[in-house]
């Protein structure tokens, strides 16, 4: 397959070549042979990379059944995604051994890969819980995690969990030698999170949400992670994260900062009342709350739809591709995200409204 004439987003920029690709890339440039895409006037970028979904099409990956990673799938390669991870709710530890067993036993036949899975939770902080079942919240366990992680084959990329509580140090340290290990839902100040990230935690969940804010005094996670190298995710769909704040974040972290969808299960799906972790949730004009509250229960975008809002919040169109194919992947040690000669032929073009003209995984067509 050799698609002509696109800007293709090669490294941290685009650039005016032709790329030439079977199950991966074979050669990005000036070539030669028959045309089989005229791209003229499109992009051509790596497949997004989504590592917080929790679902979409009304499916969870909570509930244990692997028919949802297909729909899903399905559902993020049409927008423009082509590897995601598995997010998990807090939940019973039962139904967390369902979910990772549906994920080992999945066996994709099209749409976006399942490369691992998250565990956001059960080990949360109550008081910063957000839409997580409170009654299902446990302390920091190590057996735990390692019994999940080899219910689900081995396949746990990134864990969610909140420094603030007793014996997560302990669980950082033994985590951060599986997967990668991100704060969040936390109440902890700036010297707990500092610590934490000093005991191998790298990463950062929904940054501004479900923690502490950034105070001149009280700089708390978001200062501490600044300070720490860390990678930090941001919810872009303008309702979880205000423009300004969104553009200040890219300023302070730049390359580090990671855009995700933080979809559940009425993505892609119509107004209404949905179920999430055994709380009902209600959707109105693609925002979706905890029915009776005003406490946001994740999203209703894609990542795709993240990218084109960060464009309009006034991110370069760069960083926010960037922000959702090689970040996230180098932030859960993925090997995606990148077009490169010898990588795999996951890559999508879009038009210049960045709507997705045709998506590639492996280099079929999906």
């Amino acid at each position: 397959m050799l698609i002509r004439g696109a800007k293709i987003f090669c490294g941290r920029s685009f650039i005016d070549a032709d790329i030439q690709f079977d199950r991966t890339v074979t050669a990005v440039g000036s070539l030669s042979g028959p045309t089989d895409i005229n791209a003229a006037g499109c992009y051509v970028i790596p497949g997004l990379v989504d590592i917080h979904t929790h679902g979409a099409v009304g499916v969870s990956f909570s509930d244990g059944d692997p028919a949802a990673l297909a729909a899903a799938g399905n559902y993020y390669a049409a927008h423009g995604v082509t590897s995601f991870l598995a997010t998990t709710l807090t939940r019973p530890e039962p139904d967390l051994i369902a979910a990772m067993h549906a994920v080992r036993a999945y066996r994709r036949q099209g749409g976006a890969k399942c490369v691992g899975v998250h565990l956001e939770g059960p080990f949360l902080s109550c008081n910063k819980r957000g839409a997580h079942n409170p009654d299902c919240l446990r302390a920091p366990d190590i057996n735990l995690f390692d019994r999940l992680n080899a219910a689900s084959g081995g396949r746990v990329r990134l864990i969610t969990l909140a420094c603030d509580t007793e014996g997560a140090p302990a669980l950082i340290r033994h985590a951060a030698q599986v997967c990668t290990v991100s704060l969040g839902h936390t109440n902890a100040d700036y010297d707990t999170a500092l610590t934490a990230y000093a005991a191998g935690a790298t990463h950062t969940t929904h940054l501004y949400n479900a923690m502490p804010p950034l105070l001149h005094r009280q700089p708390g996670v978001i200062g501490a992670a600044l300070d720490s190298n860390a990678s930090v995710e941001l919810i872009c769909d303008g309702l979880h994260i205000h423009p300004a704040v969104i553009r200040a974040t890219y300023r302070m972290f730049g390359e580090r900062l990671i855009l995700v969808s933080d979809s559940i299960s009425c993505a892609g799906m119509p107004d209404g009342d949905y179920q999430l972790s055994g709380q009902s949730i209600t959707v109105t004009a693609g925002r979706a709350l905890v029915s009776g509250t005003d406490t946001l229960a994740g999203s209703s975008i894609s990542l795709l739809d993240a990218v084109r809002n960060a464009v309009h919040f006034g991110l370069p169109l760069e960083a926010a591709v960037y922000a959702a194919s090689a970040a996230p992947a180098r932030a859960a040690g993925l090997d995606a995200g990148i077009l490169r000669v010898g990588g795999a032929a996951d890559l999508v073009i879009l038009d210049q409204q960045m709507n997705p003209l045709a998506v590639f995984i492996d280099g079929e067509e999906q």
